[in-house]
């Protein structure tokens, strides 16, 4: 009976795996096509693009994707709220893994608008949440019991983050760290199979390439671990910036008591005349990522970018938008790690490994903060940027922040 439970779930996990590969296609391909749209352009250069338009083309983007998102929350979204990875979190331990397809599939929706158009935010969690929604279906429909469902949610959890980010390995302690709360091998299992899969579908569409291309760094000597150990402290106090003015926008927001069909334009707006001065806030936010790791940014637009993308990401969660927070703590990492690796290299330049190595340890160490799941986390950054060389600082740094944060 137990091997035929494990061998259903095997092929299971495999199905899922196609649906997560399949949903972060889609996905993507959905805010390719909303971009074009909104700013008449498909391609991932947004910030170097965008600076090239003309300031009103900006404002009715992010003002126009703004007003869709709200008529879809007001009228097609229930609870008129999207859903995001704490939606599946709290179904794998409160909700027998039971989620809405409805609530899912209009959540990515909104979320290819808010990013396509211009929102500040991630694409790896509405991914997330879509191939949770697939696989907590499929559950649904072949009737599965409670631990079954869970052990599903887990591995659509697991497929859709290796078809996000090419990180099968992530894909699967992802799963089990923050969604299925264990490594016992009968879940272990499965969830490397819908991971693998995720990541077959993704590179067979995608094709095998790292998010980030960079050169090979080395930690130069021993004496610059202090220094990561700092960087990890600085970190977590800016994961706790960044969190709590999220919150605070919100706050505010509410007290204002805008129409929630409106409430979006609104946010639009003021990301919008952000992005008029910074236009390296609009959405996801890769090249401006990839930017300060190739050390191409100074000091002062790497501090600018840190406050302009804190504000620009605030306001688009507190009004309405959709999106995650992943890709921005990568954002806001490589900018705080990249102006600290231009100071700590002007001032022990023999000792530095460069401003790159510390924009890669500062994107691991605000991420892992900021999700709360240090190892996903560092073995993320390993298979994003495939840097083994560094991984070491990535770890010391991503564990002093996030121990500050617990």
């Amino acid at each position: 009976m137990v091997k035929n439970e494990q061998i259903i779930l095997t092929i299971l996990a495999a199905v899922v795996g196609l649906l997560g590969g399949g949903g972060a296609i889609v996905f993507r391909e959905g805010i390719s096509l909303a971009q074009e749209i909104a700013l008449g352009f498909d391609s991932e250069s947004v910030f170097t693009l965008a600076g090239q338009l003309p300031w009103w083309r900006i404002l009715l983007s992010t003002i126009g994707g703004g007003l869709v998102v709200g008529l879809l929350l007001r009228f097609a979204m229930p609870g008129q709220r999207v859903h995001a990875v704490a939606d599946v979190i709290e179904a794998a331990t409160l909700r027998n893994a039971e989620m809405n397809l409805r609530s899912g599939l209009v959540s990515a929706l909104i979320s290819a608008v808010t990013l396509g158009s211009g929102g500040s935010a991630g694409r790896e969690g509405p991914v997330v949440h879509l191939g949770a929604t697939l696989s907590a279906f499929v559950a649904d429909k072949l009737h599965l019991g409670r631990a079954l469902a869970r052990t599903l949610l887990g591995c659509g959890v697991a497929a859709a983050v290796a078809a996000s980010f090419n990180a099968p390995i992530a894909g699967v302690f992802f799963a089990l760290e923050v969604v299925i709360g264990h490594y016992a091998l009968k879940a272990f299992a499965p969830i490397v199979i819908a991971s693998v899969t995720g990541t077959i579908v993704s590179r067979m569409y995608f094709g095998d390439f790292p998010a980030f291309l960079i050169r090979e760094y080395h930690v130069v000597s021993f004496l610059e671990f202090p220094a990561f150990a700092l960087l990890g402290l600085i970190s977590a106090i800016m994961a706790i910036i960044f969190m709590r003015s999220i919150d605070f926008t919100q706050k505010i927001v509410k007290k204002a008591n805008i129409p929630i069909w409106l409430r979006p334009a609104c946010g639009g707006l003021l990301v919008g005349i952000i992005a008029l001065a910074f236009p390296h806030v609009l959405g996801v936010g890769y090249e401006a990522t990839d930017a300060a790791i190739q050390e191409r940014m100074g000091l002062w637009l790497l501090i600018s970018l840190l406050v302009a993308k804190t504000a620009a990401t605030a306001i688009t969660f507190a009004f309405g938008f959709g999106g995650g927070v992943f890709s921005p703590s990568l954002y806001l990492g490589a900018m705080l790690g990249g102006a600290f690796g231009v100071i700590a290299t002007q001032m022990f330049p023999e000792l530095s490994s460069g401003n790159g190595a510390y924009t890669i340890v500062g994107m691991g160490a605000v991420a892992g903060a900021v999700l709360g799941a240090p190892i996903s986390t560092i073995l993320m950054i390993f298979e994003l940027t495939n840097n083994y060389a560094i991984t070491i600082a990535v770890m010391i740094a991503t564990v002093t922040a996030s121990l500050i944060l617990k």
